[in-house]
């Protein structure tokens, strides 16, 4: 039987009797929890908490959540699971370009929410071990044009200038790197990367791959390294 997940979570809500509600459920799974209701505050707990995830709310007072987001990508690493309205579609992407992993679209159940929380910690901690057993049994760099990706020390170089990409970013182009040329669904890069049994929407792989290419330099339209198959997913490669 697994060992019970552990971690820290910081719930941000200006709703306190929402946020509350949230601890409490968090709590009873075994989590530590931190709680803050504003922006400002939120960011200094990211710091000081140091949390392996937080929930984050999109309109809250002083900095919205997407401002909060923004400015913990320069520090930070945690997961992030957004909380949206249900009409709130432009603000759902931008606060994913900006960062963020997911988002639960209010209302929601509590029991949904821990089990998308439960479903980060797993895949950190599944991240771990893969990343040990690809160190001890393949081969560390991978090389795809002027591209280097290394898998041990989970760096990306371009053109032997460093990639800053965020773990979701990095798994991403690992798992499309590993498998040059093989075309992999959106389901099952969201499978392999947040959790086999992961129920979020598949637009979260376009995003991420988005970001991906954006960093990368990698247009869309004329791909160096990441190609889109149009109605199946991604592949990986230098050539067309």
């Amino acid at each position: 039987m697994p060992p019970p997940l552990t971690g820290r979570i910081l719930v941000v809500d200006d709703e306190i009797d929402l946020a509350q509600l949230i601890e409490g459920y968090l709590r009873q799974a075994g989590l530590e929890v931190a709680v803050r209701h504003e922006g400002v505050g939120a960011v200094t707990a990211v710091s000081d908490f140091a949390p392996d995830v937080m929930v984050l709310d999109l309109g809250l007072p002083g900095i919205d959540g997407i401002e909060v987001c923004r400015q913990v990508r320069t520090f930070s690493d945690c997961h992030v699971l957004m909380l949206t309205a249900r009409d709130d579609e432009a603000n759902k992407i931008v606060g994913l370009s900006v960062g963020a992993d997911d988002y639960v679209t209010k209302p929601f159940s509590p029991r949904e929410l821990v089990a998308r929380v439960q479903a980060m910690l797993r895949r950190a901690r599944t991240r771990s071990t893969e990343s040990a057993a690809i160190s001890q049994h393949g081969e560390q760099k991978l090389v795809i044009g002027d591209l280097v990706v290394d898998k041990d020390s989970r760096q990306v170089h371009l053109g032997g200038e460093p990639v800053a990409l965020t773990r979701i970013e990095l798994d991403l182009l690992l798992r499309l790197a590993t498998k040059p040329h093989l075309v992999l669904s959106r389901r099952q890069l969201l499978e392999m990367v947040w959790d086999t049994h992961w129920t979020g929407d598949e637009h979260l792989v376009d995003v991420h791959i988005g970001r991906i290419r954006k960093k990368l330099g990698d247009e869309a339209t004329s791909p160096r390294f990441i190609h889109t198959i149009r109605g199946i997913g991604y592949r990986m490669g230098t050539g067309r």
